[in-house]
């Protein structure tokens, strides 16, 4: 496939999984936060720095791509995992074997256990089950397996907050653990769950890791009528708020680390950093003096050292036109590490034309803009609303770094052609 096949097809701006083709065999499979973000990554002019020649293999090869929206995130990391196990596409599994892969298993206990394990732990020999080093492991219930680890363990923790369940702590023992404390656990180690309720939890973390969501929250739903009926409204009320949560799940990690896989990659020339963050705003007099500035937020912090200051050579009382011109001064720049994020001061005009100067160098990232009141604050952000809702702090922190340094650059200008 090229470029220009992509842009035939109408990705949707939401989480799903993306399928590479060759006819009807199934090559790659992969998660997205943005299916349309994810699948236009791959049609880069840096893809192989990014990505590495076997991927470029991989999308030379394909001669279609398919795809499937979820609700979220992490159901969207759920069926990849399903798909994966059931298609064994040749340019996911040949890159491991079976000891690297992740899996959630399930301990066959009284109180079941979830834990996250490598292959390694549970395979001797490729292709034969053999549980290893954990107790409590005789036929476990293993789901898997899961291409990123990291992933994986978030997912499971987010899970946890919705089914609160066992993982260290011994039953029964009367003295509640850490994890009971914090609402973590349900009660197994001070003997307030039983073991038909427990069950219950165990069987709807099954289902979820299965990737049946919509069966999970149909079977929740009756339950919760039934035990509304027999006026139980504790525990109606419970099946309530888990149908919530997984209808409003808050996967912003899950997010972030999409933008990892999205947009980063090995190579030091246009590739995305860690959390980078990158803002640039213009200043000037009535087109007097005008400057432009480039700020940093890395993980969560201004970066000083990377502050950029830009005198504007082509555009006169016309921010819009400064703004193209310093950010394609700063793209000439491919020693700079790109962020995960651009920020620009302003409004749907200032995002359309930094979104056109990144289209021009094949640089896909997102463009967010900071919309200000009459009293020049933040009154609402607009553009890509996953990077909004991952690194709004970031976002906003970088912005009034900018103001500040273009405001304090455009003064010391003035200065210096005042004493001339």
């Amino acid at each position: 496939m090229k470029r220009e096949d992509i842009k035939k097809i109408k990705l949707p701006d939401s989480a799903g999984v993306y399928l590479f083709k060759k006819g009807r065999k199934i090559l790659y499979i992969g998660k997205a936060a943005s299916l349309k973000d994810r699948v236009r990554s791959y049609f880069a002019t840096d893809l192989v720095q990014g990505r590495g020649t076997r991927i470029v293999g991989m999308v030379a090869e394909a001669t279609s791509v398919s795809w499937q929206k979820t609700d979220s995130v992490l159901e969207a990391l759920m069926l990849e995992a399903n798909l994966i196990k059931h298609h064994q596409p040749p340019y996911n599994v040949d890159q491991k074997d079976n000891k690297s892969w992740n899996y959630v298993v399930i301990t066959k206990e009284d109180f079941p256990r979830v834990l996250v394990v490598r292959g390694r732990g549970l395979f001797q020999n490729y292709g034969f089950r053999k549980p290893l080093h954990i107790s409590g492991l005789r036929n476990p219930y293993i789901v898997g397996p899961y291409p990123h680890g990291g992933q994986l363990r978030e997912a499971v923790r987010m899970v946890r907050r919705i089914f609160p369940f066992r993982d260290k702590c011994t039953p029964r023992v009367g003295k509640s653990c850490f994890n009971r404390q914090i609402g973590l656990c349900p009660g197994v180690c001070t003997g307030e769950i039983s073991k038909e309720e427990y069950a219950r939890t165990i069987r709807s973390i099954c289902e979820l890791f299965s990737g049946n969501f919509k069966g999970l929250k149909r079977r929740l739903a009756r339950e919760m009528k039934a035990a509304a009926t027999r006026e139980d409204f504790e525990q109606a009320e419970s099946f309530r708020r888990q149908i919530s949560a997984l209808e409003h799940v808050r996967d912003v990690s899950l997010i972030k680390d999409e933008f990892r896989h999205s947009y980063g990659g090995p190579s030091t020339s246009l590739r995305a950093s860690g959390t980078r963050i990158e803002a640039f705003d213009v200043a000037h007099m009535a087109g007097e003096e005008t400057v432009g500035v480039m700020t940093v937020v890395d993980n969560g912090e201004p970066y000083k050292a990377a502050y950029r200051k830009f005198n504007v050579r082509t555009a006169t009382n016309d921010d819009v036109a400064a703004l193209k011109e310093i950010l394609s001064r700063r793209l000439n720049h491919t020693e700079w590490p790109l962020p995960r994020v651009f920020v620009v001061d302003g409004g749907r005009a200032q995002v359309c034309a930094a979104e056109r100067i990144l289209e021009k160098v094949g640089v896909m990232i997102p463009v967010i803009g900071v919309v200000k009141n009459e009293f020049h604050r933040p009154e609402r952000l607009i553009g890509d609303e996953r990077a909004i809702q991952a690194f709004e702090r970031d976002i906003l922190l970088a912005n009034s770094e900018a103001h500040r340094f273009a405001v304090a650059y455009h003064r010391k200008k003035r200065q210096q052609r005042s004493i001339q």
